[in-house]
């Protein structure tokens, strides 16, 4: 929650939010390099396009709040330190979810942990931020991350045997 002090503009948390997305793109692609199986491998690459079609979301949301033109390149110059969804390093999240990365379920329990932790911290900081845009974007990021679990959970229900 550092993170969100409630004191953040919508372009502030929008940058936030943008950063915590490509933090989490950055491990699944990790992931992906340590996966031993092929279908593991290909489940880390959906994962990190979907956080890089989230973090166009946020860029779109960002023009349209602020009437800006402002593109991802901007958006990825302006992030101070990139972070992970939920707070917790690389190492962190391995450790406590010690997946199999070679299990699907491991693979989708782990995401379905990281996007909820997201969730939980978005819809936190939308009740402490103080500015009315700021919040209702934050929001919407908590909405994108709930959508983001339902997918990991039909994915699951389809792939999981």
């Amino acid at each position: 929650m550092e993170l969100f002090t409630g004191k953040e503009s919508v372009e502030e948390s929008l940058v936030v939010a943008f950063g915590l997305e490509g933090g989490l793109k950055d491990f699944y692609l990790s992931m992906e390099k340590k996966s031993p199986v092929e279908t593991a491998r290909s489940l880390f690459t959906q994962l990190a396009k979907i956080e890089t079609v989230h973090q166009g979301k946020l860029v779109d949301l960002y023009n349209e709040l602020t009437g800006s033109r402002a593109s991802q390149e901007d958006f990825s110059e302006s992030i101070v330190s990139p972070a992970l969804e939920g707070g917790m390093t690389t190492q962190e999240y391995l450790s406590r979810f010690n997946p199999d990365l070679s299990s699907i379920i491991d693979i989708v329990s782990m995401a379905m942990g990281i996007e909820a932790q997201a969730l939980d911290l978005y819809q936190r900081a939308s009740g402490k931020v103080k500015d009315k845009k700021a919040r209702q974007a934050l929001q919407q990021i908590a909405d994108e991350e709930r959508t983001h679990l339902q997918y990991l959970a039909d994915y699951l229900d389809q792939n999981a045997s």
